[in-house]
């Protein structure tokens, strides 16, 4: 955990996991310190300009993050976070769009799948899974094991043009809720 200049904490999903990126931020030293999930990542002990940018990597695919600092009047600062060069907002609701969520329990584990729809990737907590794809009927059907645990996560039409094709993941053929995400 970081010390009393902490200024701000972001939460980022990305499809291995949920990183939590911590800023501490000395507004008298310039000192600068970026912890993710509690490792320390950067760290400026002295900075004689106060504002500017901290550029890092994030998680084992390396997606850029930037923070950026910026006086806002006297010595009160704005943090803002960019993940790929978009605001974490629009990060986040981009991703949405190409992946899908679900948490659950297995075997009384916390299991986090995330459903890359582009490249159609399975990931469970950090660990990219192998995968058996095929056509069916009605779709497709992407099968993979969580330890004895049969899944599979089923891509339809939802036949509504706005809303296209819809994912769900079946666990020993039970359905899984969806992660808000």
């Amino acid at each position: 955990m970081l010390s009393g200049d902490l200024v701000a904490v972001w939460e980022v999903a990305l499809s291995e996991d949920v990183y939590m990126i911590e800023f501490a931020h000395g507004t008298t030293t310039g000192k600068r310190i970026v912890h993710i999930n509690g490792k320390e990542v950067v760290r400026k002990d002295w900075m004689f300009k106060l504002v500017g940018q901290e550029t890092f990597t994030v998680g084992s695919s390396n997606t850029k993050a930037t923070i950026f600092i910026e006086a806002i009047s006297g010595f009160t600062y704005e943090y803002t976070l960019e993940i790929d060069g978009k605001s974490l907002q629009k990060f986040t609701d981009d991703r949405s769009k190409v992946s899908k969520t679900w948490e659950l329990k297995v075997d009384g584990e916390d299991c986090r799948v995330v459903l890359e729809k582009d490249t159609m990737d399975v990931w469970c907590n950090g660990q990219k899974m192998d995968t058996k794809g095929e056509f069916v009927d009605d779709g497709t059907e992407t099968h993979f094991m969580l330890g004895e645990h049969e899944c599979c996560i089923k891509a339809a039409s939802s036949g509504k043009k706005r809303s296209g094709i819809v994912h769900y993941l079946l666990l020993d053929g039970e359905k899984v809720p969806a992660a808000t995400q």
